[in-house]
Formats: structure tokens, C-alpha cells, sequence
């Protein structure tokens, strides 16, 4: 176990226990090391200015603008008295001085001899240039914006203390929708001290998970005062975080770098709270127009239903649903009675044809000469064979037998003898055999 007593410097410690520096020592070469910086120039925002007219040396606290860091400035209140612009509290400056330190009180200054006012148009050139850097790291694109909620259960509000800006919001937001519930933040919203309140109520409210959205607030003022909006660790805090966010800064010109990193951004306070708020009553107009829109389009739609059906029942075919096979039986039961006209009058047709043709057969037949008083005269062969028709003497003999036919019957005689006529007679091939003969009779 090591004596309270030993000696417990390091080994590259330029004192040790039985040799301790002396306060002064200390400080002394403290101020040395300080001193060998020489002249340097830095950048920083005035957050506090302490002169008298009667005073030789005046202090000013000079502050970072992104992180919580000062250094006291100490320099002639002549210097002060001499510049055009008088120095307030929340200018941007640069100072050119050295650092020193105060041996007899053991304190840090910087020795300042020079202080200008960063200009309006370096500061302007400085915000498009972060802005130039930031859209090539792609923290603008339209893609990473994420979409506000139709209806925020909560929003939360980040807003300087009493306002306007968030009397502004609160007011139009309640007006449109009394049912809106905001958590709000109030922070600085110019100075050194605005960024870092800034980013913790951002990084607050985004770990809340009843807030839906986040608007950030501030109403209209000179480039300076809206400097804090356009420094690089607001906009990274933005981009990081999950919850969409509205920026709402200044009025319609102003347009800081948090407007091209925020997912919305609104030309005034009060009209981010229109963006992020539905109009109650524009609403339920529109609820009860799209209800009578679709009312009217269900009514229109049901009863051109209902007339298409009227027309489909009105026809023939639903009104007798047997209509077509009727009208199907009605047209096979004409074509058969056309069929039967057809047939009966070709029947007819032919019957009176095959009875003309007999007519003309009855006529031109032995039968109906033999009705006008002719007779057909037949000789029977001695052979036994069926008796012949005589067309001339050269058929009969003396003493053939002969059967003489007339209208009503038959008469056997024997041919007494033959006479030829004078000249004679040029014969015709009428031989009638007996079948043929006595198929006349029939």
C-alpha cells in the first residue's frame, strides 16, 4: 500500500511533492504558454457588452454560435466609442486579439484591438454556401420529407416565450379545430443560446410519442435576428429526428436554411397552423357535401337500375317467357299447314291430270267407240290361240269363225265370204290382239 507520504508525481511532472510551484509560479507560466498564441482572429455572437463612458477598459462576452462556449473580451472602451455601428448584444462579430491571462487573479481574457461587424451580405453569402453543402449531402431531397398527419392527436410547438408567433399559431389552430392539443416549448428564438434550446426541445419532443408533428416558430426580423435558423446543427438536429416538422419562421421572404430542411415549410406562423390544422367546418361542409354527392350518385345509380329492369320486364320475352317457343310452334305449325296446302293441291293437281289422261284414254278407247255405235271384229284362229283383231280381208276365210264385239256385249258368227274393197286400202299397224281388246271392254 502506497504512504500517504511518497512522492506520487509522474515521471514527466516538472514538479514534485517535496518542490511544489507556488501559485505565482503557476501563473506565470500559465501566462507564458497562453501568450505564445500571438494575434488571432475569431468569430463569434455578442452576448453581453459592459462599458461606461468613464471606464478605460470595457468587457464583452463573446459567445459560439452553435455550442455552449464563451470567452470574456477585454479591450479599451475608446474602441468601442469608435466604431460606426455601436455593439449591442446579439451582433455577429470577428475580433482581432491575444489571448491572455491575468497572473495576479488567475484568469483568461482575450486582449482585443479590432472588432467588425460580419456584414449582411458575408452572412447571406455564408448561408447559401452551407446551403450548397447540405443539398449535396442530399439532407433536401423531396424524397427524405416525410408526410404530416391528416389529423395530429398533439403537436408540439417550439416558440419564444409570449410570442406573437405562438399566440398566432394556438389561436388559429383552436379556431379551426378545438380539439387540437399542443405541448409547447418556449426557447429563445435569437442569440447564442437559441440553437442549443432549439435542438433539446426537438430532441424532447421527438422522443414524446403522443406528438404526431412538430412546428417550429418565430415571427418576422432582420437577417441577424434569424441567424440562428440557418446554423448547421439546427438543421442536422431537423434532419435526424423522426417526427415530421413544420418551419414557420419569419414571413413570406425569409427563408433560412431550416425551411429546406424541415418536411413542410410554411410562409408565417399562422399559416402553419392552417397547413397543419383541418378546418373543422371546411370539413364537415365537405363531409356533407361528399354525403349528398354520394347520396344523389347512389339515387341516380338506383334508379337507372330500376329503369333498365322496367325495360327488361317490358319485353315480350319476360313478359311470356313461353313466347318463343310459341312463336316457334306457331311458325313449325304454318310451314306444316303450308306443307298439307302444298301437298293436297299437288294430289289434286295430279288426280285431275290422271283423270284427264283417262278421260283421254276413255275417249280414244274401243270401249267408247264401240259406244258410238262401232263394233270390233275378231276372228278365232283353228290353232286355239286368242282371237286377233281383223284390219283386213286377208285375215278371214269362209267359213272363219268370227266374234263380233260391241257396247254391251259379244256375238259369234261365221264369215260367209270375203270381199276385197276396190282399189284396195293402205293398211296401218293396228293389229289389236285379243288381250288388248278385252282389256278396252274393261
Amino acid at each position: 500500500m502506497t504512504s500517504l507520504s511518497q512522492d506520487s508525481s509522474g515521471p514527466d511532472s516538472p514538479t514534485g511533492e517535496a518542490a511544489p510551484w507556488p501559485v505565482a509560479e503557476l501563473n506565470a507560466k500559465v501566462k507564458q504558454w497562453v501568450e505564445r498564441l500571438g494575434h488571432i482572429w475569431v468569430e463569434g455572437q455578442v452576448t453581453q457588452v459592459n462599458m461606461k463612458p468613464t471606464w478605460k477598459l470595457s468587457y464583452v462576452t463573446l459567445r459560439d454560435v452553435e455550442q455552449e462556449a464563451s470567452v470574456q473580451v477585454t479591450l479599451s472602451t475608446s474602441t468601442l466609442r469608435s466604431m460606426t455601428t455601436p455593439l449591442k448584444n446579439g451582433d455577429r462579430v470577428i475580433m482581432y486579439g491575444k489571448p491572455a491571462f491575468y497572473a495576479g487573479r488567475g484568469s483568461f481574457s482575450l486582449w482585443v484591438t479590432k472588432v467588425r461587424h460580419v456584414g449582411i451580405g458575408e452572412l447571406l453569402a455564408r448561408i447559401e454556401e452551407l446551403k450548397r453543402a447540405l443539398a449535396a449531402e442530399g439532407l433536401f431531397d423531396p424524397r427524405l420529407k416525410r408526410p404530416l398527419p391528416f389529423l395530429p392527436r398533439r403537436i408540439g410547438l417550439i416558440t419564444g416565450r409570449g410570442s406573437a408567433a405562438e399566440r398566432d399559431v394556438l389561436s388559429v389552430a383552436q379556431s379551426r379545430w378545438p380539439a387540437v392539443q399542443f405541448e409547447v416549448i418556449n426557447t429563445a428564438v435569437q442569440g447564442p443560446t437559441a440553437v442549443p434550446q432549439v435542438i433539446e426541445a426537438l430532441e424532447k419532443l421527438d422522443r414524446d410519442p403522443t406528438v404526431d408533428v412538430i412546428i417550429i416558430a418565430r415571427g418576422g426580423g432582420s437577417v441577424e435576428d434569424l441567424l440562428p435558423f440557418s446554423e448547421e446543427a439546427l438543421a442536422r438536429a431537423v434532419s435526424r429526428i423522426s417526427t415530421p416538422t413544420v418551419s414557420a419562421i419569419g414571413h413570406e421572404p425569409d427563408n433560412p436554411v431550416l425551411d429546406n430542411v424541415a418536411d413542410l415549410r410554411a410562409a408565417t406562423p399562422t399559416d402553419a397552423a392552417k397547413t397543419v390544422v383541418p378546418d373543422v367546418l371546411a370539413e364537415k361542409q365537405l363531409l356533407t357535401e361528399l354525403r349528398g354527392r354520394a347520396s344523389g350518385a347512389l339515387r341516380g345509380w338506383v334508379a337507372n337500375e330500376r329503369r333498365g329492369l322496367h325495360n327488361i320486364r317490358s319485353r315480350p320475352v319476360l313478359a311470356d317467357p313461353l313466347l318463343p317457343v310459341k312463336q316457334q310452334q306457331d311458325i313449325v305449325r304454318e310451314a306444316m299447314q303450308r306443307k298439307d296446302r302444298a301437298l293436297g293441291l299437288a294430289v289434286r293437281e295430279r288426280r285431275n291430270h290422271i283423270s284427264s289422261l283417262k278421260a283421254q284414254v276413255n275417249a280414244l278407247g274401243p270401249s267408247q267407240t264401240l259406244a258410238r255405235g262401232y263394233s270390233v271384229l275378231q276372228v278365232v284362229p283353228r290353232d286355239g290361240s286368242g282371237p286377233a283383231v281383223v284390219t283386213g280381208v286377208e285375215q278371214v276365210q269362209p267359213g272363219s269363225q268370227l266374234r263380233i264385239r260391241v257396247a254391251d256385249g259379244s256375238i259369234t258368227a261365221a264369215a260367209m265370204g270375203v270381199q276385197a274393197a276396190p282399189g284396195g286400202v293402205e293398211k296401218k299397224n293396228t293389229t289389236t290382239t285379243n288381250n288388248e281388246a278385252d282389256n278396252n271392254d274393261d
